[in-house]
């Protein structure tokens, strides 16, 4: 009974550590990468379990490089992976460049795959060229007229320029800026409608794929429409704004008039407020000149009929006036 539990306790045991070393050494795979042609020692794949890296992650992507014909290190593999690098779209790129006849090397790839550029589409888009669609891109010719016009760039990735070069959307700005270029030095927006092929050599000429990661084959002018009409609105604003200006000069000159006006009748007012304060004092001083003897009784009738006589003449005047005015 007691050999029974402890033949019982061994084979648990045995059985245990034989899961552990099959889960822990991925014996299946090194048999399948040995079979494929991949010489892989099993010691290295216990070295990737030790740096927790999935053995099937490196040795799938060397099996299928192996079998398209490409030379490659696995502790390279391994390295990029650890450097966060896309190591199965790494070798599908390195595959295709390879079948259709595009220089490019591992170290290469590596590069632009770490850069955070696709480097499996960057292959395709080598030997597919990709066509890139501009907005709708309004620009004003010497007339006026605004020239509305879209654009088809079809775009060849280059290789050699993926690391650093710019992406699509330098392309496009540059493309815009070349069309507005172009319909602005034309003299008139028919010329535009006329040869809209103007446009694309114009804009292919700059040579916009310059520090780019493209290499522009060709630029096609999708469409052509005439917009508003710029310059007739912009000589409308132009007097709408003198309009105003006028005007508020005009304003300005009529307040000065009348503060003018106002002054002036203050000052009227001024004067005749005088004139009464003057006129009020006269009584006072004929009474004084009465009691001190410097005037006489005679003296202030005669200066009595004298007014009369002014006002007397005054009103036969004024009567006379009115008649002729009728």
């Amino acid at each position: 009974m007691d050999k029974f539990i402890l033949w019982t306790v061994l084979m648990t045991v045995l059985l245990i550590l034989l899961v552990l070393f099959f889960t822990f050494i991925p014996v299946g795979l090194w048999i399948t990468a040995y079979f494929s042609g991949v010489k892989i020692k099993m010691t290295t794949l216990i070295g990737m379990r030790l740096r927790r890296v999935a053995p099937s992650r490196i040795v799938n992507p060397m099996i299928k490089a192996t079998k398209a014909g490409l030379v490659l290190d696995i502790d390279g593999l391994e390295a990029h992976l650890l450097a966060g690098g896309n190591v199965n779209t790494l070798v599908d790129a390195l595959i295709a460049a390879q079948r259709a006849n595009i220089p490019l090397d591992f170290e290469s790839a590596a590069a632009i795959d770490l850069a955070g550029r696709n480097v499996l589409e960057a292959v395709q888009v080598s030997v597919n060229p990709k066509v890139i669609e501009t907005p709708i891109i309004a620009a004003v010719s010497k007339d006026g007229i605004e020239v509305m016009a879209k654009a088809r760039v079809t775009v060849r990735a280059n290789i050699e320029r993926l690391v650093g070069g710019a992406g699509e959307e330098t392309i496009i700005a540059r493309v815009g800026e070349g069309i507005v270029t172009t319909v602005g030095s034309s003299n008139s927006h028919k010329d535009v409608l006329e040869n809209p092929d103007s446009i694309s050599e114009t804009v292919l000429s700059k040579g916009l794929d310059s520090g780019t990661a493209f290499e522009i084959l060709s630029i096609d002018i999708a469409d052509v429409d005439v917009g508003r009409n710029i310059g007739a609105k912009l000589q409308m604003d132009q007097a709408e704004a003198d309009k105003r200006i006028a005007e508020a000069k005009a304003e300005e000159r009529r307040a000065m008039a009348v503060a003018k006006e106002q002054e002036m009748v203050a000052e009227v007012q001024a004067m005749k407020a005088r004139v009464v304060e003057a006129e009020a004092e006269v009584p006072l001083a004929l009474a004084s000149a009465l009691r001190e003897g410097r005037m006489g009784v005679m003296d202030y009738y005669n200066m009595k009929n004298v007014l009369a006589d002014t006002d007397m003449r005054e009103a036969i005047a004024g009567t006379t006036d009115n008649k002729k005015k009728k």
